[in-house]
């Protein structure tokens, strides 16, 4: 029952943007679980996508904001 990965029917260059915002996700997933040990997974998405709205990485770090889905989320934290 995993969300339908978008990037599979795509043409090479949007492949690759796809898969930027995909390491981006995973990036600021795994800097949130650091410091987050426990949290559930509505939190986790909830979290991630406002990072996503604001262009916060981290402390210090900032990339350019980008549409973020909750569902994008979902699928780099199955993933």
């Amino acid at each position: 029952l995993l969300p339908r990965q978008r990037y599979l029917r795509t043409e090479r260059a949007e492949v690759s943007a796809l898969e930027r915002k995909r390491n981006v996700l995973c990036c600021l997933i795994t800097r949130i679980l650091k410091v987050e040990k426990r949290l559930h997974v509505d939190n986790l998405v909830f979290r991630v996508t406002d990072a996503c709205r604001k262009g916060e990485l981290g402390p210090g770090l900032q990339f350019l904001s980008f549409s973020c889905h909750s569902v994008d989320v979902l699928s780099c934290v199955l993933h």
